[in-house]
């Protein structure tokens, strides 16, 4: 029992990535300890005990690393995180991640996706988080870049027990039950010391990154998704990184999420990111492969019941997107919501 007691001391002080893990090293230690009590009380010979240890241990070890939610509970959530440039939002989303044991998906993680789906790096720098020029927010990339990158996002949240950071992740999300919002902020003059610190910028250099910042941000969310990403009543919590160092950010945050979400929630969240999943894999096909003139499409799936919604110029584009989504799901029902408008020119 006392290697075992000093692996798991090691183990804790340095190989432990989450709360979770350290939570399962105190469970291991105490059942060692009672496990050899009870073989010491039943006299067991000693070449069966360690027999029976090794095999004990070997199995724990497993368990330790790849799953320990097996021993101790713990809740799948969808951490969507929303923060003003210099809130700390990448440190404390980074931190957050390895508390929960959870993984953080960062910015460089859905430029990847959004590249690997298929929407071109040098597109991407016209929406990505920022505001759309004139000619841009018309043309049709804009919508090609919208359903990638709802795409990427439920892909990223299908797989459970992550942090997403930006790009409008807390309202695409919106309707997952096991879906965690927050929102960091900071006081322009400490936003303004903290830029000015990391680039060695004055002060004029700073105040217009925030600025830029700020504008894009509200530009990207008012032109995608119709809404001011500032308003508070979006999100679970708001935090001011101000007031309070990183780590007890992610204190915050992973204490409230622990109490949030529960076990219906996870079960309800999971069917929810798996419909919503499945209805945009029928969007981008029906765009991208069999390249439909339907404009704003957009799907939705309720109980067995998927309905198509969007624009077109003709009944006979609305029935082949629904023949094709019928092909593509022939175990749910097609229903057009399709609205036609002849000679509908939405773009440049």
């Amino acid at each position: 029992v006392l290697p075992d007691a000093i692996g798991y001391l090691l183990f804790v002080l340095f190989l432990a990535k989450s709360d979770v893990h350290l939570q399962c090293a105190y469970i291991f230690l105490l059942t060692d300890f009672l496990i050899g009590f009870i073989l010491y009380l039943a006299e067991i010979e000693v070449k069966h005990f360690y027999a029976f240890t090794a095999f004990l241990n070997f199995v724990k070890s497993v368990f330790l690393v790849v799953c320990p939610s097996f021993f101790v509970e713990v809740f799948m959530a969808v951490i969507t995180i929303s923060r003003q440039v210099a809130a700390l939002g990448d440190e404390i989303s980074a931190v957050l991640a390895e508390k929960l044991g959870y993984k953080f998906i960062d910015r460089k993680f859905i430029e990847r996706k959004l590249i690997e789906l298929g929407f071109s790096a040098e597109k991407l720098k016209k929406y990505d988080e920022r505001k759309p020029g004139f000619f841009a927010a018309l043309a049709k990339d804009r919508d090609e870049y919208l359903n990638y990158l709802q795409t990427a996002v439920f892909e990223a949240a299908s797989e459970g027990n992550c942090v997403l950071i930006g790009r409008g992740s807390f309202i695409i999300l919106e309707d997952v039950p096991n879906r965690f919002a927050v929102r960091l902020v900071a006081s322009n003059q400490v936003r303004l010391e903290r830029l000015m610190k990391e680039f060695s910028w004055n002060e004029k250099q700073a105040q217009q990154r925030i600025d830029e910042s700020d504008a894009n941000r509200l530009g990207f969310h008012k032109s995608f998704f119709n809404l001011v990403n500032e308003d508070p009543a979006h999100y679970h919590m708001t935090l001011n990184t101000a007031l309070m160092d990183i780590d007890a950010a992610a204190d915050c945050i992973a204490d409230a999420v622990k109490k949030t979400i529960t076990p219906e929630k996870e079960q309800q969240g999971a069917k929810k990111i798996e419909e919503l999943l499945t209805a945009q894999k029928v969007v981008n096909a029906l765009i991208f492969e069999y390249k439909l003139p339907v404009n704003f499409l957009h799907a939705v799936i309720d109980g067995e019941v998927l309905s198509l919604h969007g624009v077109a110029d003709s009944v006979a584009v609305a029935e082949q997107a629904v023949s094709a989504a019928a092909k593509m799901l022939p175990q749910k029902k097609i229903k057009s919501c399709i609205s036609i408008v002849q000679d509908f020119k939405p773009y440049s």
